[in-house]
């Protein structure tokens, strides 16, 4: 007894369309596999990407400079709050600008005050910086300017509004040119942000910009947060933050007491940890797929029991071992990809919405874990359903019809 590869497929449809409620089932199982695959992966490489873009933001060729040494290449957690044995200051930030590889520096100073005009108020965060900001971060302005290019000490009383920070404090009035209170000082509003985005942990839409040396008389502090310093040219990068390393070490005495990184290191950094994440999460979600073999295997034993009359007239009429098996295997294949199809599409949908729920999270699935599920449903379809099968082959014709 000869059977075409049509016929097969037809057989293994017509079990499949026979049983409704364990075919359903054995879909519901893989499906749930693939689309926990898509979607956990999707986050991973959503992440991976979110933080890329957001050091991408910063800035091109930057090198940032941070208070207090850590022996690694990562940063010191004690150097993010200050707790350092020196001060980073302006002096040191005006010194670095002697180096002929550095287009611009823009030292930063943060902190948050109670701002204040006629009557509204609230809590805000305060960036401390210089002019050069604005071109080190590629940030545009929507209306006035941005912080005058004066002297770093020198303590301009003006400030640049995050778009929010003017509509909650003005509510609708002009506020270019209007004065504003920070804690006890009074300041000039010369400029609105445009820019959206996350800026020092903060969103730039909810801070107010004022002139560094504004920014430590009001938060009565000589010392800096941090450096941000733009390479001329990317092959000069490494140079200019060893001669930063130098130049910061022979005014502090000789004491490496900073931390110098590139922005190329901690995105690597970031890129490797979440790379990681995505797999392991990929690897955890994969389980489910497993899951969803045993369960096919399981079915599949079961229905081998129900189809005992069916596979014995089959063997009465000549079909031989390895047409039974591959009329199992077909009907598990079938299963798996049908059921890989449905989760892709589930799958799809779930990255859909967690996009349309978390816009900033570009939440994909990566073509490896897209293409890896799908060959893992199909493996476990396969690799599953071999021992039914076996089994199914096995069976006696004779006994087989009578139903034993």
């Amino acid at each position: 007894m000869k059977t075409s590869i049509s016929d097969i497929i037809r057989f293994s449809w017509s079990a499949l369309i026979g049983y409704p409620t364990r075919t359903l089932l054995m879909l519901l199982a893989m499906s749930i596999g693939v689309a926990s695959v898509i979607m956990l992966t999707a986050l991973g490489e959503g992440a991976r990407r979110y933080v890329s873009n957001e050091f991408s933001s910063l800035g091109t060729n930057l090198v940032i400079v941070f208070p207090g040494y850590s022996e690694t290449s990562g940063l010191n957690p004690m150097a993010m709050v200050g707790a350092t044995p020196r001060d980073l200051t302006l002096d040191d930030a005006q010194v670095l600008t002697r180096n002929s590889n550095i287009r611009r520096i823009a030292p930063i100073n943060i902190g948050s005050i109670n701002a204040s005009f006629q009557g509204r108020s609230r809590e805000v965060a305060i960036i401390g910086s210089s002019a050069e900001l604005l071109n080190i971060r590629h940030w545009q302005l929507a209306q006035g300017q941005f912080l005058p290019a004066a002297d770093l000490d020198r303590a301009t009383p003006v400030c640049v509004l995050g778009r929010k920070i003017r509509d909650e404090l003005f509510a609708g009035q002009t506020a270019v040119g209007q004065w504003i209170r920070l804690g006890d000082r009074r300041f000039r509003v010369v400029g609105i942000m445009a820019s959206e985005g996350r800026s020092i942990g903060v969103d730039v839409q909810d801070t107010i910009m004022i002139p560094v040396a504004s920014a430590q008389q009001l938060f009565n502090t000589p010392s800096l947060f941090r450096i941000l310093v733009e390479v001329k040219t990317r092959s000069a990068i490494e140079s200019v933050k060893k001669s930063t390393i130098e130049i910061l070490k022979e005014r502090h005495q000789g004491k490496r007491d900073v931390t110098v990184v590139t922005q190329d290191a901690v995105l690597a950094t970031f890129d490797r940890i979440l790379g990681a994440l995505t797999y392991a999460i990929g690897g955890i979600a994969a389980i489910s797929l497993a899951v969803a073999g045993i369960l096919i295997m399981n079915v599949m034993l079961v229905a081998v029991s129900q189809r005992t009359a069916e596979i014995g007239l089959l063997k009465a009429l000549g079909a031989p071992q390895q047409q039974i098996i591959r009329m199992i295997l077909c009907e598990a294949i079938m299963l798996s990809a049908l059921g890989a199809l449905i989760g892709l599409v589930l799958g799809e949908l779930g990255c859909f919405a967690i996009r349309q729920a978390f816009p900033d999270l570009p939440a994909y699935a990566p073509l490896w874990a897209v293409t890896t599920a799908i060959a893992v449903s199909l493996l476990a379809g396969f690799m599953f359903s071999l021992l039914p099968a076996r089994q199914a082959a096995r069976l006696d014709p004779v006994l087989a019809l009578t139903g034993k």
